[in-house]
């Protein structure tokens, strides 16, 4: 039985590395994720993130791009056209750049965690 140092579950979700040896790929393209590690062989099964990351994403990004929003329109007062050309960019910009990473550092906490779907109890009451 191969045994491994405790991965910082920031460094590795946010790098997107496996949470167990922090050396292979979590994921095979953008934002899917590989069916095992290619260094430890850690089956990636068990990681569902669901809609976290883009929860966590979108209230960052509305908070940043709404605040650079307001900063601008009440100290420059451009028109509309310029909110558009600025910020539509910039949310697609923060969105899709914070999306993977936060994908990441989700599933290294639910590994690290050990986060599993809820089941009910089958005892006798």
């Amino acid at each position: 039985m191969t045994y491994y140092q405790e991965q910082s579950p920031v460094s590795t979700g946010l790098k997107g590395r496996c949470p167990r040896c922090g050396e292979g790929h979590l994921f095979d393209g953008f934002l899917s994720v590989k069916p095992k590690c290619s260094a430890c062989g850690l089956d990636f099964a068990f990681a569902d993130s669901g809609d976290g990351p883009a929860v966590f994403v979108i209230l960052l990004a509305g908070f940043l791009i709404c605040g650079a929003a307001l900063v601008v329109e009440v100290k420059y007062t451009p028109p509309f056209w310029v909110h558009a050309l600025i910020f539509g960019p910039m949310v697609l910009i923060v969105c899709l750049g914070l999306l993977r990473p936060m994908k990441g550092l989700m599933i290294a906490l639910q590994y690290r965690n050990n986060a599993r779907e809820g089941r009910l109890d089958s005892r006798d009451a």
